[in-house]
């Protein structure tokens, strides 16, 4: 957040307490002393009176953590999950369950919006009501770390301590599904009394709509007796386990059979089984909106092509292919794209509304030329939804090609690209690039609170020719 004002106008205090201006990407409160040296503070939230104790000094910045609050935000509230704070062991998970949900959205998008203008001198013209959704319970995947911890004999599963790499010692964890939740005391009890209890460092879980699945990292064979625990513990709880040996490559199922895991996307009609190591949204519930939004922003008509970038398992793809011409999905795993094809031979069986002509290309992404881009074809619409890296070869191809005519040919550009970004300082690079030397307008954004509590930004946006009346 911006933190630029005058010295003159930092207020002191007799006590040496520290008025809160703003919060910053990491959720730490933002002040000013006197001669205007900025201090980070852990736990304070915007428009309070805090003292801190400073445990980090450099010559224009200092990080500290509240001691004292003399005057509190009414946006502050009590945090739900007792392992949430700045207390030593407390969980690293969250950042933000100080602060009423929706002032989290509130701070969510002006992040946004600050990394768009200070990093890519981008204003979009309307800015998106936010998305929102349920506040916990909503995290359907997560990797949780396993730790045989001898002085205390116990095993720990759960997130990081806060800034440590020592596993927090949690009984519950309140943004994850409640079944889950409730599973981390016996998880903790079934790897306490395993064989291989030293040589399991991870559970990575992935739930869908009606299958919960766990997948166990284990460093070492896993013994008979081991096995036999795990499905007791399957049974018991109604978990699909999953070991992995080795890569992600090595993950397969401890049993074959068994319902597969999958999520639906009602507004279409498509169903979507994945794997537990495939990339899937965290949030069910954000991400069956957040399709509906790109779609109903991108608007594709029955007579336009459209092509889906980092497709990965055809979440947008299939949805898309309800409503354009012709759809093409490009992602650069290629087990992916395999798992794509497969999603849409199986969404395919039986459909009163078929699906228009669709295709998948495994491609590397970050290594997009204005060739391949030509060679991809003419599509009216683009959809990009890229990892946190952003879509930066692909911008820039674009930007080439509009700058060079004579690589175009007959091609021109998409008239419309929505982009969803997990990565707002990606996002305002790409949309530099886009706006300043592709010839596009940022016609709107807007936060997606995707992962609340959490100083995760998602966020969408929406470009347009500057000039759709003729090719950029």
């Amino acid at each position: 957040m911006s933190s630029d004002v005058p010295h003159n106008t930092y207020p002191t205090f007799p006590d040496g307490s520290l008025a809160v201006e703003s919060l910053d990407i990491e959720a730490q409160g933002i002040a000013h002393r006197a001669d205007g040296k900025v201090v980070f503070i852990e736990g304070a939230l915007p428009f309070e009176q805090v003292s801190v104790s400073v445990h980090r000094k450099k010559n224009n910045w200092e990080a500290a953590t509240v001691t004292a609050i003399h005057r509190e935000s009414s946006q502050r509230v009590r945090p739900a999950c007792p392992h949430f704070g700045l207390h030593a062991g407390a969980c690293g998970g969250c950042k933000m369950q100080h602060l009423h949900p929706a002032a989290q959205v509130a701070i969510k998008q002006r992040v946004l919006e600050d990394n768009l203008w200070h990093l890519g001198k981008v204003r979009p013209e309307t800015v998106l009501r936010p998305i929102e959704g349920p506040t916990w319970g909503y995290r359907h995947r997560a990797r949780l770390s396993v730790r045989h911890v001898h002085k205390k004999g116990v095993v720990l599963i759960g997130f990081h301590e806060r800034k440590s790499r020592y596993v927090a010692d949690m009984g519950v964890c309140l943004v994850l599904p409640p079944h889950v939740s409730d599973m981390l005391a016996p998880l903790r009890e079934l790897i306490f009394g395993m064989d291989a209890r030293e040589t399991c460092p991870q559970i990575e879980l992935a739930c869908g709509d009606s299958v919960t699945a766990l997948v166990l990292r284990h460093l070492e064979p896993l013994s008979e007796d081991d096995l036999a625990r795990l499905r007791a513990f399957g049974q018991q709880h109604g978990v699909q386990w999953w070991l992995q040996a080795k890569g992600p490559d090595t993950v397969r199922l401890l049993d074959e059979g068994g319902e597969q895991l999958s999520y639906a996307l009602p507004d279409y009609g498509v169903l979507m089984p994945f794997k537990p190591t495939d990339f899937t949204q965290v949030n069910p519930s954000i991400n069956r909106v957040l399709v509906s939004r790109a779609l109903r922003l991108l608007d594709a008509k029955p007579d336009e092509r459209v092509i889906d970038w980092f497709c990965g398992l055809g979440n947008f793809t299939l949805p898309i292919a309800t409503t354009a011409r012709e759809v093409l999905g490009v992602e650069g795993s290629e087990a992916l794209v395999a798992r794509s094809r497969e999603n849409l031979a199986r969404n395919s069986e039986g459909r009163a509304q078929p699906f228009a002509p669709t295709t998948f290309a495994a491609r590397n992404l970050f290594e997009m030329t204005p060739e391949q881009l030509v060679a991809d074809g003419v599509a009216e619409k683009w959809l990009v939804d890229p990892p946190r890296e952003g879509a930066f070869a692909l911008s820039k191809a674009l930007a080439d090609l509009h700058q060079q005519p004579e690589l175009r040919g007959d091609w021109t550009p998409p008239r419309r690209i929505v982009y969803v970004s997990c990565n707002p300082a990606t996002l305002a690079r790409d949309a530099g690039l886009l706006v300043h030397q592709a010839g596009y307008r940022c016609v709107s954004a807007g936060a997606v609170n995707m992962f609340p509590h959490t100083a995760h930004v998602e966020s969408m946006a929406v470009f347009e020719l500057a000039d759709a009346g003729r090719p950029a």
